[in-house]
């Protein structure tokens, strides 16, 4: 039976890839890495062991990447710099250059790990996993913005095609700006493979036809909590269909998931993920989901 593999986006999650934050966290200087004022290194890491304790209790495997003080702090963020599919992992290309060794980084665990590499970006290609979505376990969504890009969705599609998968790009607005992030999972968040949190003033008008096209239901969050948490209240990471974690504070954004039968568990995540612009699904890159 294979060991990786994930094209959905909430099949229960058997194994996943996550990098414990340590002595590179406790050097950032924030500033440079756009980190705001609820940054606390030891708190953020202490909420992620928080956060740890209930992905192992999901039962999943854990490949980890530990912080050797190499000093990138956002690595804890394993979900941008790659892919994993059923014919094996492609390496990305950060749109956030202090994230440039991250892709190599994952490579070598990859190898270690016995999960072959597919392919890589290269050139001026750039693409964050974060942008990415599986509406089906043949159509990649891409979001493209100031992290992912035309380019990076071209060779993805190269690289993806020829194993049946389709790769679509859509054009992200401004928001904050340059050097804030937002990714298209900043804004979209599945919940089941047919029901999905959504931020709808943020989402391409094109991405949104093709969803409602494809019979997804889509649920919309309390606006005022997507402010107050910086977008984060929409980074909702399934564990199985229906089965889902997210940062605690926003309870109308729960009340909203609950209402349509969601399970959601929650952890402080103010000084990790509100702090460092990344949630449960920015923390953790599944490699197999299996329906």
């Amino acid at each position: 039976m294979s060991r990786y593999g994930c094209q959905s986006m909430a099949a229960p999650m058997t194994r996943v890839l996550m990098r414990r934050p340590g002595a590179s966290l406790k050097r950032a200087d924030p500033a440079e890495w756009h980190y705001n004022d609820h940054f606390d290194a030891d708190k953020a890491i202490a909420q992620y062991d928080a956060f740890t304790e209930l992905v192992q209790a999901s039962g999943s495997e854990i490949v980890w990447i530990e912080d050797d003080g190499d000093g990138l702090s956002d690595a804890m963020f394993t979900r941008d710099a790659s892919l994993i599919t059923r014919a094996g992992a492609v390496l990305f290309q950060m749109g956030k250059p202090l994230r440039a060794a991250e892709p190599e980084l994952h490579g070598r665990h990859y190898e270690a790990a016995g999960i072959p590499v597919l392919g890589r970006l290269t050139g001026d290609a750039c693409i964050e996993g974060g942008d990415t979505l599986w509406l089906d376990d043949s159509t990649l969504v891409v979001g493209m913005g100031f992290r992912s890009n035309r380019e990076g969705v071209r060779q993805l599609n190269a690289l993806l095609g020829p194993h049946g998968i389709e790769v679509l790009g859509f054009d992200l607005p401004v928001w904050d700006g340059e050097a804030a992030c937002l990714h298209l999972m900043s804004v979209i968040s599945p919940l089941t493979d047919d029901l999905y949190l959504v931020h709808p003033k943020l989402i391409p008008a094109a991405l949104w036809t093709l969803m409602k096209a494809r019979g997804i239901t889509l649920v919309t969050a309390p606006e005022a909590e997507f402010h107050d948490s910086l977008g984060l209240n929409l980074n909702v990471m399934p564990l199985a269909p229906g089965d889902c974690l997210m940062i605690d504070g926003f309870p109308g954004t729960r009340a909203v998931m609950e209402r349509h039968g969601i399970r959601v568990r929650t952890f402080a995540g103010d000084a990790l993920c509100m702090a460092c612009e990344g949630g449960p699904t920015c923390l953790t890159n599944p490699i197999l989901r299996e329906a």
